[in-house]
């Protein structure tokens, strides 16, 4: 019998691993300059949090989520995002009892969806996320969507484009909710049996439908930002004067309106603009999420937040034809020609390598030519060549590969030599 990978799973293969390793090193950097502390969730949570927090009129909550039950009949979902449980951790530790608000954390791990694979969507795929809880201050949106377009930036993306719009407050959602029902109402039997049953529970809804999103009434629904109280105009025009203050560029579209319940006021989204990338650009999408911590249990904390798929970005880069710098080069590879050669190599291997220098042998029994081709494969910036002439006069015949030069360097002074030669090329 033979097994395979789960539908809707993949392995990443070494070489690949690489990529996402460099993608996760620049997340690591720019949360510690950005000062958002990593958090770790489990990978599983009590059903209700996501029904509570997520929307039980969400295709995520309806479809989308692996649920279980465990042997104490208590019903557990695999997250199918990252906020509710970033905020239920939040409520659970009292974070909003710290002198220093707003509390600003990050992470990076696995979620779930039950949904059909397309490129750069799995049904366990990896999410980078930050929520930054305890403000209601715009500055603060500002900041975490200038970190988003950070890492897309840092990771060489250069095709891609923000879209905000504002979500406004209870008032103005109300008001929308109504003139929506009213729009739509009328010929709600043309469109799908999760519209039809939205129409009553969250019209909002409606508009981010994927089987109705060509319907006509789409396109004359009434705008969100028509309705916005005179308190969220001016926070939403705050938004953009603190993007526009850091230089980040926007698109307004009055149509964005996020796929979760949760959120409110400021939304936005990132999205590949590469030729061929493919039907659904987006590649990062949050938002403000005021009143979650209340609905969770806790005190009425504001909180702002996005996600980002690490797959997605990886696969723009692809439709960009560029590469990460990987930072995983070989430094040496130590060909040794016999026995006693092989026993000087790995001595020498591990000296190398508790000096942070990357070194390899080989394992294979091969000859001469076929280690110097395995160090040509594996890019080895230097070659050492052990022989008995070497190990009698105590050096070794040190290659340079990218000029070809080669000369004899003592035993003692190896470490010593390869430090200054690898701190030149770095």
């Amino acid at each position: 019998m033979s097994f395979k990978v789960p539908r809707g799973t993949q392995d990443i293969l070494p070489g690949e691993s690489a990529k996402w390793q460099r993608v996760e090193e620049i997340i690591r950097d720019l949360c510690r300059v950005y000062r958002y502390d990593e958090i770790r969730t489990p990978m599983f949570e009590s059903t209700e949090l996501f029904t509570r927090s997520v929307g039980e009129t969400t295709d995520v909550v309806q479809k989308e989520m692996y649920t279980f039950e465990d042997r104490g009949g208590r019903s557990l979902t695999l997250r199918p995002e990252g906020t509710a449980a970033v905020v239920r951790s939040y409520v659970e530790h009292k974070m909003f009892g710290s002198p220093d608000q707003p509390v600003k954390l990050s992470y990076v791990g696995p979620m779930f969806r039950y949904e059909r694979q397309q490129a750069g969507r799995y049904r366990q795929f990896v999410q980078f996320g930050v929520e930054a809880i305890g403000s209601d201050d715009p500055a603060i949106d500002a900041e975490v969507i200038s970190l988003a377009m950070d890492v897309y930036e840092q990771a060489g993306l250069t095709d891609i484009k923000l879209v905000i719009n504002s979500l406004g407050d209870k008032e103005t959602r109300d008001n929308h909710r109504a003139a929506l029902v009213a729009h739509f109402e009328p010929a709600i039997g043309e469109f799908c049996s999760d519209c039809q049953s939205r129409l009553a529970k969250n019209p909002l809804r409606i508009l981010d439908c994927k089987k109705d999103h060509a319907h006509p009434l789409m396109a004359t629904a009434p705008k969100l930002t028509d309705y916005l109280t005179e308190s969220a105009a001016a926070y939403f025009a705050d938004v953009k004067m603190y993007l526009d203050t850091l230089g980040i560029a926007y698109e307004v579209d009055p149509n964005l309106v996020r796929g979760l319940d949760y959120y409110n006021h400021t939304a936005f989204e990132i999205m590949s603009t590469a030729s061929g990338f493919g039907a659904i650009t987006t590649l990062c999408g949050g938002g403000r999420y005021n009143g979650l911590t209340k609905e969770i249990g806790g005190p009425d904390a504001a909180g702002i937040g996005f996600a980002m798929s690490i797959e997605r970005l990886l696969l723009a880069l692809e439709a960009e034809g560029k590469s990460l710098d990987l930072h995983n080069a070989l430094d040496v590879y130590i060909v040794a020609m016999d026995e006693a050669a092989k026993v000087k190599a790995v001595e020498l291997a591990s000296t190398f390598r508790t000096k942070g220098i990357a070194a390899e042998i080989d394992y294979a029994q091969r000859k001469m030519k076929a280690q110097m081709k395995a160090a040509d494969r594996l890019q080895a910036k230097f070659v050492l060549i052990l022989g008995e002439t070497e190990l009698q006069q105590q050096v070794a015949a040190v290659k340079e590969m990218a000029t070809g030069e080669q000369q004899a360097v003592a035993f003692s002074d190896l470490v010593t030599y390869l430090q200054d030669k690898l701190g030149g090329q770095a």
